[in-house]
């Protein structure tokens, strides 16, 4: 049966989409923002918001883009760059902070906070709920509306931003492993892949979601034997007819994995819990059982990791070694290649962007946008996201009923 709850938000929902009352529109009320890209201080953050290209598109259409000067440095992406498409450079940080929306890849500091205005816009990959309490209730109390890019659903109910990371990601996990089989790595001397009359190397893939897929098809790529787990058989069978040819798929069944790592060169974990923390899929003692030299790939650090051994590193020190076994266990990998990973991310901000002018301003494309409106953790301080009202103990509000309400 369905809850009164799930009926009131699905009415919400209806309301909100039944025609309204309104004057003969004579024109589309557009909105000219003001956007301010700061640079990113998060430790080895590399990407940007916004690429030249994208700000000149921007530009063009009548809104304002300030830059922190140096913002795309770290993705090659200079100032002059910025300016010549059309960007005013601020050189002094405060400045972009007091735009009207601000545009930020990593969640914002303390001091970050207190430098935006009151009822502001706040995109960014928010992750509140391992903040501390006080950085929610500091948002809240300059009533700002903050929109994780985590969440945004298009049209068809998929996370684009969250896919685009993945697809990087996945690529990258296969181009990693064979650095680090690799002699110049100190690794086995092995190629990734397959030459004739040689055995290939066998890739083991725990997740058979977007990065599984990716890294699926690059180690196919390379000629490897390539075996996937997960727990759903759907997404296996939509893996086999994603890659266009049959492959050892498995659902996570102890035995069955602890065999195919066994003989395994490479592990990728791949998997994404529902919720909060991935689950743990490989134990210590099936780690203890891989063979010397062989390269786990943990791409699910990000959410603490699927395998038991896991242990957080960075891009400095990427590696460490237990039972012989390579752990590569970077979060946010999709870092590492800081000017695609930009490119990607603006390619999807432009459009949205564009689509928020056109539409009269963040407020109207929330209401308007159910897939952007999906994102909304914050509205003018009002707290709209249940996990986070139930994690913190703090009133929140269903988004929809309260657009409804409008």
């Amino acid at each position: 049966m369905i809850s009164s709850k799930e009926a009131l938000r699905a009415l919400a929902q209806d309301v909100a989409l039944q025609p309204q009352e309104e004057m003969i529109e004579v024109g589309r009320r557009q909105k000219r923002l003001q956007i301010g890209i700061p640079r990113e201080t998060s430790y080895q953050e590399n990407r940007v918001g916004l690429v030249p290209d994208s700000v000149a598109v921007l530009v063009a259409n009548g809104h304002q883009v300030i830059v922190e000067t140096n913002a795309g440095r770290n993705a090659n992406f200079q100032d002059r760059a910025y300016s010549e498409a059309g960007a005013k450079i601020a050189y002094d940080r405060k400045e972009v902070f007091q735009c009207d929306l601000v545009l930020k890849v990593a969640p914002p500091s303390t001091d970050e906070i207190a430098m935006m205005n009151e009822k502001s816009t706040l995109i960014s990959a928010l992750q509140l709920s391992v903040h501390p309490r006080d950085t929610l209730k500091k948002l809240m109390n300059k009533r700002m509306t903050a929109i994780s890019w985590d969440f945004i659903q298009d049209r068809d109910g998929i996370y684009p931003i969250v896919r685009a990371m993945g697809e990087i990601a996945g690529n990258m996990a296969v181009v990693i492993a064979a650095e680090y089989l690799s002699s110049g790595s100190k690794g086995q001397g092995l190629l990734l892949g397959n030459v004739s009359g040689v055995a290939p190397t066998e890739v083991v893939i725990i997740g058979a979601g977007t990065v599984g897929e990716h890294a699926c098809r690059g180690a196919l790529g390379f000629g490897a034997l390539v075996k996937v787990f997960d727990f759903s058989t759907y997404r296996l069978r939509r893996l086999q007819n994603d890659v266009g040819q049959r492959i050892f798929t498995s659902v996570i069944q102890t035995e069955e994995l602890r065999k195919a790592l066994a003989t395994a060169d490479v592990a990728i974990g791949a998997i994404r819990g529902s919720e909060g923390r991935t689950p743990t899929i490989v134990t210590d003692e099936m780690v203890a059982q891989m063979k010397e030299g062989s390269v786990i790939v943990d791409i699910s650090i990000d959410k603490g990791g699927c395998f038991e051994t896991s242990q957080v590193t960075n891009h400095s020190n990427p590696i460490y070694k237990k039972y012989d076994v390579v752990h590569y266990c970077v979060p946010n990998i999709a870092s590492d290649v800081g000017k695609t990973a930009s490119i990607a991310l603006s390619n999807i901000f432009t459009p949205l962007l564009l689509d928020m002018g056109e539409k009269g301003g963040c407020a109207s494309l929330i209401k308007r946008d159910r897939g952007f409106r999906h994102g909304v953790y914050l509205y003018n301080g009002t707290l709209t996201n249940e996990a986070l009202g139930q994690a913190f103990n703090l009133p929140y509000k269903d988004i929809d009923l309260l657009f409804a309400a409008f």
